[in-house]
């Protein structure tokens, strides 16, 4: 059986949103970041890291919430795209995240409300702001044209981004309604909503 370690209120929230959406049975391992439990010899082992989430697929050992929702959808033959061109779009959508909205939308929301407003610092706030406007307006534009990222239907791709966008869901989108549209379209999906409930 697969075991999935990591909180939903981590980037884990992706592998259980993924394994939710391929109905895999799984046993989980409710770890926080930089937790005790993230620290210890037996998890480092699986996890030099020692970053949640890490999967063991039956002794196959992965981390990082990206690889690993691509390695389920292509190991289950569901929501990976059918073709070498949907494959790079996925590619390229997650990879874009990971460097334009991860950290970015994770810094706004916090220095801007998550934190207790003592620990609020506006100038991270601002900085991360500069950077999150121009990266939503190239998702937006992308949206405006079409419904999903990497073909006709929804896919790993979206999953990927509309996961770590889950900070998105609390801010105002107003400005990018092709976005606001998607990001919502996505967590409705019932996988989506179970995955939320986990975190929330």
């Amino acid at each position: 059986m697969l075991k999935m370690y990591g909180s939903a209120r981590s980037r884990a929230i992706r592998t259980l949103w993924m394994a939710m959406e391929l109905n895999i049975p799984y046993e989980h391992l409710d770890y926080n970041p930089r937790s005790p439990e993230t620290r210890t010899p037996e998890f480092l082992a699986l996890n030099p890291n020692g970053s949640v989430p890490v999967i063991d697929d039956d002794g196959f050992v992965l981390s990082e919430s990206m690889a690993i929702n691509m390695y389920l959808a292509k190991k289950h033959g569901a929501l990976y795209p059918a073709d070498a061109k949907g494959e790079a779009l996925m590619w390229q959508w997650s990879l874009w995240e990971t460097d334009r909205l991860d950290r970015q939308v994770v810094n706004y929301v916090n220095h801007s409300s998550a934190l207790p407003e003592a620990q609020r610092n506006k100038a991270v706030a601002d900085a991360s702001w500069a950077e999150i406007v121009p990266a939503m307006n190239t998702l937006n534009g992308v949206l405006a044209k079409t419904q999903w990222l990497a073909g006709s239907s929804f896919t790993v791709a979206d999953l990927n981004v509309a996961s770590a966008l889950y900070r998105g869901l609390s801010m105002d989108l107003s400005q990018w309604p092709a976005v606001k549209e998607w990001l919502e379209r996505c967590w409705a999906r019932p996988a989506g909503k179970k995955a939320r409930a986990m975190r929330e």
